[in-house]
């Protein structure tokens, strides 16, 4: 049985960081490709990060209002993926979730506020 298992969220401070941990059971990563979604308060699900393969033409692609602020990686050893997620602005609040094909996770909780 495959399981998403994220972890890391809680309150930070705007301008602040967290770091988000996917880790997965049930499915050896590899290289297959892994995604970061969130959904804020009223709002719809969006793709904010996205990786694969170090060798593919795109290994990571992330959302216009995170680039430069957020970084995914993984652990193909750990089957884990990462989401660093620096300088912290409030509408980064939302549910995070990461996702394998039709597998997600539960979600974490990152709420962004002083």
């Amino acid at each position: 049985q495959v399981r998403l298992v994220e972890s890391g969220g809680g309150l930070a401070q705007p301008g602040g960081s967290l770091r988000l941990s996917c880790a997965v059971s049930g499915f050896k990563l590899n290289n297959y490709v892994m995604s970061w979604y969130r959904q804020g308060p009223g709002k719809e699900r969006e793709l904010v990060a996205r990786i694969a393969s170090p060798g593919a033409g795109t290994p990571t692609n992330y959302a216009d209002s995170v680039k430069g602020r957020f970084t995914v990686s993984r652990d193909n050893a750990e089957n884990t993926v990462y989401l660093q997620m620096n300088s912290l602005i409030p509408d980064d609040t939302a549910v995070y979730y990461c996702n394998l094909y039709n597998w997600w996770g539960q979600g974490t909780q990152v709420t962004v506020s002083s």
